[in-house]
């Protein structure tokens, strides 16, 4: 009798462990960061962690951080499809990235690359002058950044972007980064810099953002396919937009590119830029052309430039049928 007592006190043990265990080991679909939190918390509510980096290892793929107070909550990568959204009500969630990128989408190493999806919303990215680049995407399908503010990239000169879109291996498809309700300024690089290694393609949507005080607005290279709309590229030293590799295309509607070295550049050829209902007033250059193309729709204002068209002419494309 004592033996089958022992036993099922064994047992009655084992099982208690194992079910501490999953609970320990176990992932929430919501967690939670603040500035008074702590990282050995479990990341909910009423206990959150207090960095990005500590709440991603106990959120589940597919799930969510959000940010209880405005908080700065650190640097992160992310290998996995997640949310983190900074939130609006309580207050606007801040990385800091001193020395270093903000965040890094990188799901190379991952069983399944290059199949990850990642929401970056309502976040302040800052790199107090001598931060990397603010978002470097190097391996996933799809990156959303909507209604972000990135700025004070300068770690790396030429190459410290915002946005730093640097894929190079593809698996089945092209790869996407949308941006939405953005700010990207006072960068050493361009404010969005899209490029992919041969073979590897990026498709680009930018919609109702301002790139402005960069190296580029806007510079497109190697695989890019991308669309700006209701967006304003100004004061960067170089282009507004930036064709700048062959290959690459390039559509612009209802778009200002002001106070630019050149407002629309496609600087190689085999580059297009498409552009439709856009204002390009005060650069040094409206259209800079060294072999590319640039199309118009013919409902442009391109006016008040030192040159509005430098090096090449533009090629009329008749509007869209309408159905």
């Amino acid at each position: 009798m004592s033996k089958l007592r022992f036993s099922l006190n064994v047992l009655a043990t084992t099982a208690f462990l194992l079910m501490v265990t999953s609970m320990a080991n176990a992932q929430a679909t919501r967690t939670w960061v603040s500035g008074v939190g702590d990282d050995v918390n479990p990341c909910s509510r009423t206990a959150p962690c207090k960095t990005f980096a500590g709440a991603i290892s106990k959120t589940a793929a597919n799930g969510e951080i959000d940010c209880l107070d405005p908080g700065g909550f650190g640097t992160v990568t992310i290998t996995k499809s997640i949310t983190i959204d900074g939130t609006h009500g309580s207050g606007f969630g801040s990385i800091l990235a001193a020395g270093t990128n903000g965040v890094n989408v990188n799901d190379s190493a991952t069983a399944t690359p290059n199949t990850i999806i990642v929401s970056l919303r309502n976040l302040s990215i800052n790199g107090a002058g001598n931060g990397f680049s603010g978002i470097r995407f190097v391996a996933g399908k799809t990156l959303h950044v909507e209604d972000c503010v990135i700025f004070g990239f300068r770690g790396n000169g030429t190459s410290s972007h915002g946005i730093d879109v640097a894929l190079t291996n593809n698996q089945g498809g092209a790869q996407t980064l949308t941006v939405q309700g953005t700010t990207i300024r006072d960068n050493s690089g361009s404010g969005i810099r899209s490029n992919a290694t041969p073979g590897t393609g990026v498709n680009v949507m930018v919609n109702d953002c301002r790139l402005e005080k960069n190296q580029n607005g806007w510079r497109a290279e190697t695989g890019t396919r991308g669309v700006i709309v209701n967006s304003e590229a100004t004061d960067n030293v170089g282009g507004g937009i930036e064709a700048a590799n062959s290959g690459v295309t390039v559509d612009a509607d209802s778009c200002v590119m002001e106070n630019n070295t050149n407002g629309v550049n496609v600087p190689v050829a085999g580059g297009t830029v498409r552009i439709s209902n856009c204002r390009i007033t005060a650069n040094t250059n409206g259209l800079n052309f060294a072999g590319g193309v640039v199309e118009s729709f013919g409902d442009n204002k391109v006016f008040g430039n030192t040159n509005n068209q430098n090096g090449g002419s533009v090629t009329a494309v008749p509007p869209p049928a309408k159905i």
